[in-house]
């Protein structure tokens, strides 16, 4: 079954001191039957290779804040950048890679020991990185979207979303949001998965 767009709607989101439209795309025919939604900014449809976040839900990060990881902080910079330059978020429901919420608290719960995200989930009993970026692909595919400018830090995606028949003509890097709270878990994305963030030392 082939995804197409199920439902638009107009969203006004804040920015600065004012708000911005945007659309918010629902799908039908995913292939993992998640509600996963794109945000749409301006008019990418008609732009040659959009901006594209691909962005994995991160409750802790996305709504509250959380300083544990830069989930948040990426968001928000998609956002501000789209809002100038008009672009798509694919917001993914794959919370904590892919294990969940409650599995992902718990995740935490073991890193306060000293043990590194990726190890944290295999001692859960999953593997490091669960996410799936089918959907994301099919998204883009119904958007009739099929050359972008992707905003990522993680090679994976690239990678994945090249191989299945995306063009991503340039591969832009989010900020490096650290802080003391978050220096160890960027610093093991670097180093076992090759993200591309500068790690500086913090207060």
């Amino acid at each position: 079954m082939t995804a197409k767009k199920r439902a638009s709607v107009i969203v006004p989101v804040p920015t600065d001191n004012t708000s911005v439209n945007t659309r918010f795309i629902t799908f039908s025919g995913l292939t993992d039957n998640k509600e996963h939604i794109a945000v749409i900014y301006g008019e990418p449809e008609n732009q040659q290779s959009p901006l594209v976040r691909i962005h994995s839900e991160c409750l802790t990060g996305d709504v509250f804040g959380s300083l544990r990881c830069d989930c948040g902080e990426q968001l928000h910079e998609a956002q501000r950048r789209m809002t100038q330059e008009g672009g798509v978020i694919l917001y993914l429901r794959q919370e904590g890679r892919g294990i969940g919420l409650y599995n992902k608290i718990d995740a935490y719960v073991l890193q306060d020991k000293g043990i590194d995200t990726y190890e944290a989930n295999s001692m859960l009993g999953f593997d490091h990185d669960l996410r799936d970026f089918t959907p994301a692909i099919e998204m883009l595919k119904a958007l009739n979207i099929s050359s972008i400018r992707l905003l990522t830090n993680n090679p994976l995606k690239t990678k994945e979303l090249t191989e299945a028949g995306i063009a991503v003509t340039e591969c832009i890097n989010t900020g490096a949001y650290v802080n003391k709270f978050n220096t160890n878990y960027l610093k093991a994305k670097v180093e076992q998965k090759q993200h591309k963030i500068k790690i500086q030392k913090t207060d």
